[in-house]
């Protein structure tokens, strides 16, 4: 009989690889599910100032916003967009009317291309008092996940709410309306706003 200790079996780490890659791409589906639920996704920027805003110019006769514009007296929003992102092209009939009605809005064109950005204002209508392009940085130091994504922001520049994914006319009436009457925007009325499906926003190309 022989005293050679028999060899140890060598724990192979490579099986935990399945299980780990399982349970990371749940995680991110589950995210994704939550992703048109507000509460699921609470901005840690709420109650805060609002970060700045360093955008350059789309094209000629697209003002960038700058910071004063961010902390000018009176209710706004913010609202991060993309020609590229189709809840985007859902919500803009919205913000359309939301412009005729007085509200200014601040737009964020995000990871865009210029020309693909003008023509998409160019076939929809521009709602915005102001826009601006950004190449990522921007939506970054907001936390924003995708586009569009909008900001309430009082007249001192502090955002008193942020709403993922595009604006519906039940996401307007009991969201966007009371945050922004809060912040002491009164809307004329809200009768003619189109009604607006459900959807999600998209996540930048990469």
């Amino acid at each position: 009989m022989s005293d050679t200790p028999a060899p140890k079996r060598r724990f192979n780490w490579l099986l935990l690889l399945p299980p780990l890659i399982f349970i990371a791409l749940t995680g991110a589906f589950i995210v994704s599910l939550n992703r048109d639920n507000p509460d699921e996704l609470p901005s840690a920027l709420a109650g805060r100032q609002a970060p700045a805003l360093n955008l350059t110019e789309i094209a000629p006769g697209l003002v960038p916003p700058t910071d004063a514009d961010i902390t000018a007296p009176g209710a706004k929003l913010v609202n991060f967009w993309a020609s590229w992102c189709g809840p985007c092209r859902a919500e803009h009939p919205m913000l359309e009317e939301l412009a005729d009605m007085g509200l200014p809005i601040i737009g964020v064109n995000y990871k865009d291309q210029p020309q693909n950005a003008v023509a998409f204002l160019e076939e929809l209508g521009n709602p915005y008092t102001k826009t601006g392009a950004d190449a990522g940085r921007n939506g970054i130091n907001w936390g924003i996940y995708g586009v569009p994504e909008t900001f309430v922001i009082d007249g001192s520049g502090k955002i008193l709410m942020r709403h993922p994914g595009p604006i519906t006319r039940s996401v307007l009436d009991a969201r966007i309306l009371p945050a922004l009457a809060e912040a002491g925007w009164v809307s004329p009325t809200t009768d003619s706003l189109p009604a607006q499906t459900s959807g999600t926003g998209s996540s930048a190309p990469e």
